[in-house]
């Protein structure tokens, strides 16, 4: 099965940025969809999707959250086995911890639709 580690967390002043990487391993990382996720502020438990990348067979497709389109830029290296997020004009409300996950999503945004996840790293935004 695929296995997710995520790295780069850190802490940066506002308008700074950081760049995650979720590197996997085990023999299930191709065809897999990518996603990056952070928990809900307004809700109990939720992760709400942050961007998420899916090669097809003629196309690539990207999605991004509203809160951050044009600041996040999420890629894949398949030689590397990585995803990565590229996180540029920080602000303080993206302080989260962030998950990598993996998984036949339906529905890009949706946790219960990725299989396989990370442990987590956390950025941490300051004003």
């Amino acid at each position: 099965q695929l296995q997710l580690v995520e790295s780069g967390g850190g802490s940066v002043q506002t308008g700074g940025s950081l760049r995650l990487s979720c590197v996997g391993s085990g023999d299930t990382y191709r065809g897999q969809r990518f996603a990056w996720f952070r928990p809900e502020p307004a809700k109990e438990r939720e992760r709400g999707g942050v961007a998420a990348i899916y090669i097809g067979v003629a196309s690539i497709g990207y999605d991004y959250a509203d809160s951050v389109k044009g600041r996040f830029t999420i890629s894949r290296d398949d030689a590397k086995n990585t995803v990565s997020l590229q996180m540029n004009s920080l602000k303080p409300e993206d302080s989260a911890m962030y998950y990598c996950a993996a998984g036949n999503a339906a529905r890009w945004s949706s946790p219960d639709a990725y299989t396989y996840w990370g442990q987590g790293t956390q950025v941490t935004v300051s004003s």
